[in-house]
């Protein structure tokens, strides 16, 4: 087994970080076939995700994202692709939108 972590710190407060982690768990959905259920609570918000391989969490707060994550035997030789990709997706959700 390989575990991820990934952290990433924002200025947005719950609220707004709440609408990416519900984008993000959309997109984990479409793109990548997991099952995702969305727990909000009143300080920290958690996205459970999984599917054949994979199981995990990503615990949202107002200043920060946190995803922990446990990739089976065969998804842990790719851990590194999926880091990268996960990364990518996250950042990409994060970015302001470009007022142009």
């Amino acid at each position: 087994m390989a575990d991820l972590h990934i952290l990433r710190e924002h200025t947005l407060g719950l609220p707004a970080a709440r609408k990416i982690a519900f984008s993000w768990a959309e997109q984990a959905e479409q793109e990548f076939g997991m099952t995702c259920t969305y727990e909000e609570g009143k300080a920290l918000d958690e996205v459970c995700f999984t599917r054949s391989g994979v199981q995990g969490t990503l615990s949202v707060t107002r200043n920060k994202f946190e995803l922990n994550a446990k990739l089976g035997f065969l998804l842990g030789a790719f851990k590194a692709r999926i880091e990268t990709e996960i990364v990518k997706n996250l950042d990409d959700l994060l970015k302001p939108a470009s007022p142009w």
